[in-house]
């Protein structure tokens, strides 16, 4: 089951020897239910900080967070969150780490993730043996395993080669379609964004604050080479002042 995302008035100052900071301010974003969205933005605009503040990981904010009609005030297996390292606990296997946050054991479930994810066989490894891929593909079934409404990925391919990061993008739009999770992503990628996501904010040059709000309405599996993509990115490219004369799309504000 999916949720809807509120985020309404959402800022957030950072206490600093020169007095606060102010990292994010007056930010609204929403997501429908099992609606895909994407932050993008510079270094230090405060999209980890507006993640965490989803997954309850940081309340001292202002504004409010609601998931389902609910305001967020901690942490809830109702959301998921994957972070850009794949955080596994190294004295689990693969299988006991996806089930690590299952309140009864359920190895159906388990068993069902190892496959949606693509580790068939690779149960009783222990993460060490996993290469980069393969662990941030049990750190996504260890975040679905109790069935979140929402799924937080904060640059979860980041650290990745560019060959592995277009695999496992494709194969992340696969989990989405099967599982209907509402769905946002944080990345610097611009490529990212557009083959991935519904709707890609753009968030300005700390204080963040939304800047233009893309609708990406092409069909999924999406042609990186294609036209529309194109088009798609040099907005994108345009909006973070790296190119001229974008082509015209439709945006939102």
């Amino acid at each position: 089951m999916s949720a809807s995302l509120f985020v309404t008035g959402f800022s957030r100052e950072f206490p600093t020897p020169d007095g606060p900071l102010l990292a994010v301010s007056d930010v609204d974003i929403s997501a429908r239910p099992g609606e895909f969205v994407a932050l993008v933005g510079p270094s230090g605009c405060g999209k980890s900080t507006l993640l965490r503040a989803v997954a309850g990981l940081d309340v001292q904010h202002s504004g409010f967070v609601r998931v389902g009609g609910e305001k967020v005030t901690g942490p809830s297996i109702r959301r998921g969150i994957v972070f850009q390292e794949p955080r596994l606990l190294p004295w689990l296997t693969v299988a006991e780490n996806i089930g690590f946050g299952l309140r009864r054991r359920d190895p159906d479930r388990v068993a069902e993730l190892v496959r949606l994810v693509g580790l068939e066989g690779f149960e009783g490894a222990r993460p060490h043996q996993l290469s980069g891929g393969m662990a941030q593909r049990a750190a996504i079934a260890r975040a679905l395993a109790p069935a979140p409404e929402v799924l937080l990925l904060d640059e979860p391919f980041g650290a990745l080669d560019a060959f592995t990061r277009i695999r496992l993008q494709e194969e992340l739009q696969g989990i989405w379609a099967d599982q209907g999770v509402t769905t946002v992503l944080i990345t610097h990628d611009i490529d990212e964004a557009i083959a991935l996501a519904q709707k890609v904010v753009v968030l300005s040059a700390r204080p963040g604050r939304v800047a233009q709000v893309l609708p990406i309405d092409l069909p999924y599996p999406r042609d990186r080479a294609g036209e529309e993509f194109v088009e798609l990115r040099r907005a994108l490219l345009a909006a973070f002042h790296l190119i001229h004369d974008p082509a015209p799309v439709r945006t939102t504000r």
